[in-house]
This record gives C-alpha cells, structure tokens and sequence, in this order.
C-alpha cells in the first residue's frame, strides 16, 4: 500500500485532481458554448472583485475578475441558476456588459483569496434598479390603479419568466398608487402581492405562481444585499430605483414562514417628507404654538405615535422650518430613512459602537444649535436628550406612547430626572394619520336633530382659542357606498391621508404634576381643563370641514365622545 504521508505522492496526486477539474469546466464551457479560464494562470483585478461583496459572490459561485470600459468578466460555476442570471441582468440595468465565463471551483477560490485586500464596507453594484426615463413615462401612464398592475404582472407570470420586467411593474405600480409598503406573501401554492395604501392593505394579485415567488425572493434578496442560501432566519437590507433623474429607496425585511419567505419593502419616497409646516393640516392655533415654540433657542419638542403615523414627517417639517445657513443642524437616526441636503445625518451603528446615547453624546461636541434624534428608546438617551435640551440646544425626537399626556409617565420610566424634565421639554405632540374622503365621490349624510344638537354641544366645549366660525356647516359627509365609488379612488371612498394633532405645552402648572408624579390620566384631565385639543377632537374638527369622515376618525381614536 501506497504511504499518503509521501509529500511528492500527495502533490502529484493534487496536480491530477486539479487538471481533471479543469478538464471537466473546459468541457462544459464547449458543451454550454461559453468562454472557458484557469484564473490561476492570470490576474485578478480587486477593483473588479468588489462589485460583488465575498459573501455574495460565495452563495453565488461568482466573481468579478476584471473591470473595463464598462466591461465586467464574470467567472461562474454554473450558468443555469437563476440567480446569477439575475446578476447579469443587474448589471445591463446599469449599463455594464457582462462577459461570462465557466470556471472550476478551484479558480473560483483562487479568486475569492483576494478579498482579504478589499475594505468590507464595499458595497455591491446590484443594490439599485434603474428604469429608464422612457419605461418610467410609459408605466406611469399605463399602471393608474391596483387592477392595472395586476393585468400588467398576468401575462409576464404566465410565460418564460422575465423577473426584471416583473420587478419594474410591482415597484413603478407602487409609486404610481402611492403605495408606503409591498408585502409578497408565500401561500402553500400560490404567493400573494399586496401594496398598502392609506394605510390599509389592498390586493394586488393573488395567485403568483410559486416558481415565479421564488424568482421574486431571490431577486430581492441581491438586490438588498442579503444572504441567497439563507432562509431560516430573518434578513434586513435595502435598495434604491432609479427613476430616470429621482431615486426612491426601499428598505427591505424578510421573514422566514410556513410557505417559505416573507417580504416588505417600505417605499421610502423623498417627496413624502418635502412638506412644510402650512401642509401638515395643523388648524392655525396648533400653528400658532408650534410656530413659537420653534423660535425658542433651546428645549425639546417630542412627538408621538405609533409606528406609520407621520412622526418622520413632521418632525423633517420643523427642520425645514429651522434650517438656515446660520443654524447648524445634525441628526442621528436609525435608519437614516430620507436624506436631506443642509442637514447633518448620521446613523447609529451598534456594531461599531455608536447608538443614540453616545452619538447623542459625541453631536454635543460638534456645535450643533438643533438636533433630532430619531428616537428615545433607553435612560442613557433620556438624560442626555433633557441635557441637550437644558444647555442651548433645540431637541426634536420622538417616543412610543399612546398620547401627548403619556410622554410624561415614558421620560420617567426612562429614569429621566424627575426636576428636569419640566423645563426641558418646551412642547409635546401625538399623532395620527386618518384617510382623507375622495373629493370625487364623497357624499352627504343627514344631519339628525340628534347629531345637529351633538355637533353643537361638542364645539362650545372646545377651548376658546379654536376658530369655531369655521365649523358651522350643516353638510357632513361620509365615504360612498356601493356603486357610488369612483375610478379615482377606485371604490375604496377614501384617497390620501391627513394628520390629527394633540398638542400639550409644559408650563409651570405642568411642572408642578411632574414633580408630584402624576399619572397619565391626571396630566391629561388638567390639559384639557387648560385648553388641550385632543387627537380626536382634531379629528371631528377635520371631518366637520368634510375632509375626513366620523367612522374614520373613529377606526383611529375610538368611539366618538362629543360631550
């Protein structure tokens, strides 16, 4: 028996196993009509290799190995996978040729060693998709409405897949129909599509054939830079469409399921935060206190709400409202979501040792007269924040609570110091979003003796500093039914969504119950009685000047109480 701790036996016997790797690749190149290499025997360009990150190109069994006038060479195990016909996609979509090659495994490591000598933070060049002003112009007039889109995806579904060309419909759809979120959803044998608009999910297409959902998943996977071999855990990432001269970006998470996985994309479109104060649906005397207190040179303005409530909204409105070229501004936010020029962002990055607390911290040292952190979620936060706010520096951040009044019991939760907190905190906002009535179809609806006599009772306990001279119409309307619906808002009765405010200043009074720890319940009763205007009385205001509906400020506050 041959000895296998014979060095030169065990190298010969190395040298034949590879020849016969390269045999084998050189084969299947002829057989498959593709270009065939060694990579062992020739350069590997690192400026090439980074296009596509180490992990990626490992799950793919890909790599970049030279870059030229727009040229990319791509080695490949193997050309039938529908990823890496994805990737190449990918590139056309940014101009770059790709020019294949079939390659053996040991070729493909021999190019991944080089990956030791790229920074990590490279990104990779499949993380966009760019539409071409044409396909842009044409798309937009030809997906209008959800039904559109789902005739659009029908034939591309039921033929050869082109998963770019799917790809390109679902997003411009959900820009077109002002879709916030796409959700694919995996069924035991068929996917869903649904968009959220307004706020509520509505249907797409139902039945998306599950070879064409898997399609869809990897898809989204590189686009996102996610794992492709990785589906038992959840994976968050995100992309940016190029829309001939804009970019969106959405941010991307997915779940693993019973079916398979789960995704949503948040549309993260810039032109949602480009409001300024006038469009946010303040009444003037919300205006009038919110205006003010902005002027102050320092001090903190929370705001409230849940998750989707125009929070980020709202707060990038008083930004706008601050900015000068006299007033320095920094951010720190988790994710930076929307990127706005003038403004200093930065992100937290937990791996590397920057949260809110100790960015908060390190912004001190940089001279900033306003700053907004994204949000206040622990005590090492809260008592940096009321800090800032105390020491010449204009606050803007957000936390979760139910109401205005809840800020309060929240910052002492966080063990924000209880002598502090009154005079760093200038004013408190919670808020909602409730749809607005389609202005096409919205209809009339009978004014009772009883509801005439609710509505007027409601208003005379409204505090004297609200306009009620606006609010004295007899004609209420409400969302159509039935056949009454329109094409423009395709029968859903509602088109649009609007922001109802509760506003609560501190003052001295204020001051006073903080330092008595006084509940919830309590600091919102004296609010009242001081001239609070709760989200749901803002909300029965907007639906008495027809913009919104009762049920619907309803479905978002509760049962209307007009006493």
């Amino acid at each position: 028996m041959i000895s296998n701790q014979d060095p030169a036996l065990d190298e010969k016997l190395k040298k034949l196993w590879r020849q016969s790797e390269e045999r084998q690749a050189q084969g299947q190149a002829a057989r498959g009509h593709f270009g065939y290499l060694d990579l062992t025997t020739m350069g590997v360009e690192t400026d090439a290799l980074k296009l596509i990150p180490e992990e990626r190109a490992r799950a793919l069994k890909a790599a970049t190995f030279q870059f030229r006038n727009n040229v990319v060479a791509l080695a490949i195990l193997d050309s039938s996978t529908e990823e890496v016909r994805a990737l190449v996609d990918d590139f056309a979509r940014r101009g770059v040729v790709t020019r294949p090659f079939l390659v053996s495994q040991q070729s493909l490591d021999y190019a991944w060693s080089f990956y030791k000598y790229i920074p990590k933070e490279t990104k990779d060049i499949s993380s966009r998709v760019d539409i071409k002003q044409q396909k842009v112009t044409d798309l937009k007039s030809a997906l209008t409405s959800l039904q559109k889109v789902a005739e659009a995806l029908m034939p591309i579904m039921m033929k050869t897949v082109a998963i770019g060309d799917l790809m390109e419909i679902v997003l411009t759809g959900a820009l077109n129909n002002r879709a916030s979120d796409i959700h694919f959803e995996p069924g035991e044998h068929v996917g869903r599509l649904r968009y959220r608009v307004d706020g509520v999910l509505r249907d797409v297409t139902p039945s998306i054939p599950m070879r064409v959902y898997q399609l869809v998943v990897s898809r989204i996977k590189l686009l996102s830079n996610l794992r492709l071999n990785v589906t038992n855990i959840s994976q968050d990432g995100r992309f940016t469409i190029g829309l001939g001269g804009s970019e969106i970006e959405l941010r991307t998470s997915i779940i693993p399921s019973e079916f398979g996985e789960t995704i949503v994309m948040r549309v993260l479109d810039p032109k949602a935060i480009e409001l300024t104060l006038a469009d946010l649906g303040l009444r003037n005397d919300d205006k009038n206190i919110i205006e003010a207190e902005l002027k102050a040179p320092n001090g903190m303005i929370l705001n409230t709400g849940p998750t989707g409530s125009g929070k980020t909204t709202t707060l990038y409105a008083f930004l706008r409202a601050v900015a000068s070229s006299e007033t320095k501004i920094i951010t720190i936010e988790d994710p930076i979501e929307y990127h706005v020029k003038g403004i200093e962002q930065t992100q937290v990055d937990v791996e590397a040792g920057y949260t809110f607390a100790n960015g908060l911290q390190a912004m001190m040292r940089q001279d900033p007269d306003v700053i907004l952190v994204g949000e206040i979620r622990d005590k090492d936060t809260a008592a940096i924040a009321v800090q800032a706010a105390l020491t010449g520096h204009l606050v803007f951040s957000t936390l979760h609570t139910n109401s205005a009044a809840g800020v309060i019991p929240r910052l002492l939760d966080l063990e924000a110091p209880i002598t502090s907190i009154g005079p760093a905190v200038n004013l408190i906002i919670a808020q909602r979003l409730v749809r607005k009535l389609c202005p096409q179809c919205k209809q009339k609806i009978e004014m009772t003796p009883e509801l005439d006599k609710s509505i007027k009772m409601f208003l005379d306990g409204l505090p004297s500093r609200v306009d009620k001279s606006t609010f004295t119409t007899k004609e209420l309307y409400g969302a159509p039914s039935g056949d009454n619906s329109c094409a423009a808002c395709e029968g859903v009765g509602y088109k649009g969504r609007i922001a109802i405010f509760e506003l609560l200043p501190t003052d001295e009074k204020i001051e006073s119950l903080i330092r008595e720890h006084a509940g919830e319940g309590q600091i919102s009763g004296f609010a009242r009685k001081q001239g609070m205007v709760t989200l749901q009385q803002d909300g029965v205001l907007k639906a008495l000047m027809g913009v919104t509906s009762f049920a619907e400020v309803e479905s978002v506050t509760g049962p209307i109480i007009f006493s």
